[in-house]
């Protein structure tokens, strides 16, 4: 029975060429905008670690004083944090494992002389980076809190990095020269790119960017190499980075179950009125822990004027339906004449409204496929385009698959209200006027 529906599906839009086509561009054109825009929003709020995020946690406090209050539309603490504090919490080892980072932009000098030098972006962090976020080693492995407290010249390169200066073989063993000092390289990731770049200061560089080095952070501060990120100061403790009065470091810990968080919530609290002891942190005692993906929530990843785009979209596509549903409601009753013969020779309503479901289905099937098109194309466009994460915008197979059953939906939903009125169309009024 699916089949001769689907045949007679096919005959009438074939009669019906003109209204076919409007029907067809209309979804595709809906269907292309909203999945463009859908995709995009899939890819940027994606959680860039599975199978850790849940576990993840930044820890906030703020040490700074009374009068320079934050943004008055902003309830989050300060961010980042000062080196003593830093350093306090990591010292402390509460947590299963914690990091401290900052970001780095550094000049490479190649020993080949083939290559000239040129700068690259990475992270200074500690020892727990890598066992903490899970980052997989191609070769070698990352330092210890050893080699932390001993200052250890040595780095990790990502895959891109280490193609560059060493080809095809591994850089385990061998030296590349950071500014003007060597460093051993003991590891090499296996082209580690999460998107976004969450343990950074969520900034434009959230998407797109790749670290390419990894470098100790005491040891980097031990030999003075710039940073790349905020760095506030406040009060007169002078601008030394080392200052327990000028924020610059990002700070992570991993907490595998709730009780745990609350013990550390509650560390950072007795931290909090230890410190105030000092004379510092002056503000009320407010720590918090965001979670991974509270946290890129709270920082805005995904832009504000982006979920505008992606409303204006599923907009439009609902004016598309609405014209479809005209669309239909003409074309099924124009039919009222052939509908009553097959009710007069016994089809039952419910038939009719399959039949005609099925018409509407092959629309959306059709409308799904020029969407789907235009959505690719609207895609590139994207891709062109100078921001982060511009060349995130790729549909996968989710949502390859989502485009089609949003049209045959779309078209199914748009065609109910038609074929129910064609249903009860009066056969004998209609075949009195044959």
């Amino acid at each position: 029975m699916f089949g001769y529906y689907l045949l007679l599906a096919l005959y009438s839009l074939k009669r019906s060429r003109v209204i076919t086509t409007l029907m067809i561009l209309a979804i595709g054109l809906g269907i292309g905008a909203s999945m463009t825009m859908i995709t995009v929003l899939h890819v940027m709020s994606g959680d860039p670690l599975p199978d850790r995020s849940a576990q993840l946690y930044v820890p906030l406090i703020d040490p700074m004083p009374v009068s320079n209050d934050t943004k008055s539309t902003n309830t989050t603490p300060e961010a980042d944090m000062t080196w003593v504090d830093a350093m306090n919490l990591l010292h402390a080892a509460r947590a299963e494992r914690q990091a401290v980072m900052a970001a780095a932009s550094l000049p490479v000098r190649p020993q080949q002389n083939t290559l000239r030098p040129f700068f690259e972006s990475g992270h200074y962090v500690t020892a727990d980076f890598f066992p903490m976020f899970g980052t997989v080693f191609r070769a070698g492995s990352g330092w210890t809190a050893q080699d932390d407290a001993a200052h250890a010249r040595v780095v990790v390169l990502n895959t891109e990095l280490n193609r560059k200066l060493f080809g095809a073989a591994s850089g385990i063993g061998k030296t590349v020269r950071f500014k003007n000092t060597d460093f051993r390289v003991i590891g090499v990731l296996d082209n580690w790119n999460p998107q976004p770049v969450f343990y950074a200061r969520i900034d434009d560089r959230a998407f797109g960017s790749t670290d390419q080095f990894f470098l100790p952070l005491q040891t980097a501060q031990e030999l003075g190499f710039d940073f790349h990120g905020q760095f506030s100061c406040w009060g007169d403790g002078g601008d030394n980075r080392t200052s327990d009065h000028c924020t610059w470091l990002q700070f992570w810990v991993q907490l595998s179950d709730r009780k745990n968080v609350r013990a550390y919530r509650d560390y950072l609290a007795d931290y909090w009125h230890d410190q105030q002891k000092h004379g510092r942190f002056p503000r009320p005692v407010n720590p918090q822990l965001f979670g991974l993906m509270d946290w890129l929530v709270s920082q805005h990843v995904v832009p504000d004027d982006l979920r505008l785009q992606l409303w204006l979209a599923i907009g439009f596509l609902g004016v598309c339906m609405i014209n479809i549903v005209g669309l239909l409601l003409a074309k099924f009753l124009r039919r009222s004449g052939e509908i009553s013969v097959r009710r007069a020779l016994g089809a039952r309503r419910r038939d009719i409204f399959l039949q005609l479901g099925i018409e509407s289905a092959v629309i959306g099937l059709a409308g799904g496929t020029l969407g789907l098109m235009l959505a690719e194309f609207g895609l590139w466009t994207i891709r062109q385009r100078p921001d982060g994460y511009a060349k995130l915008a790729q549909m996968d197979p989710a949502m390859l698959l989502a485009t089609f059953v949003l049209a045959v939906i779309a078209s199914a939903l748009a065609g109910l209200l038609p074929a129910w009125r064609a249903c009860h169309v009066t056969p004998a009024l209609q075949l009195k006027t044959q």
